[in-house]
């Protein structure tokens, strides 16, 4: 090295300051990422009831559904896992209509007569009533969105 790069100590010397930057930029990097994660998990961590710990710790209770205007006649009536989960006949594409504590489950009907569901949007299930199940066991506690619209 040249002569200009060295302290008296005869050590490589490094420019002032660098060290110390290099540190309070991963600081601040570290601080944004922790930041962004939390503001991105808190609607989900809080979106039941108010956001106390003990609301995500409740299964939801089963909810007794009103009847759906315009529905035909119920393939299936049920509670699986604590969610009371509803089929009925529709002139939608897919044949019928299906809810989850009272809330429309969006869902398609295949070429090959399986249904797949938004909440499991790549694996289709022979029926109505297994798709229903399989979208509880996706969902879990969650709440199924009050507009459910399904739009392809």
């Amino acid at each position: 090295m040249s002569d200009a790069m060295r302290n008296e100590n005869d050590e490589p010397s490094r420019p002032r300051g660098s060290t110390r930057r290099r540190v309070i930029r991963r600081g601040l990097g570290t601080v944004a990422a922790v930041s962004g994660t939390a503001a991105a998990l808190r609607p989900m961590l809080t979106a039941r009831g108010g956001g106390d710990a003990t609301a995500l710790a409740e299964p939801p209770a089963a909810v007794e559904a009103a009847p759906v205007p315009g529905a035909g006649a119920a393939l299936f009536d049920e509670v699986y896992r604590g969610r009371r989960i509803q089929g009925f006949s529709s002139a939608g594409d897919a044949g019928v209509d299906i809810r989850i504590d009272g809330r429309a489950l969006g869902v398609m009907r295949r070429v090959d007569g399986s249904f797949i569901s938004m909440a499991n949007h790549y694996q289709p299930f022979p029926t109505a009533l297994g798709t229903a199940r399989a979208a509880v066991d996706q969902i879990g506690r969650a709440q199924l969105s009050a507009n459910a619209e399904h739009h392809h």
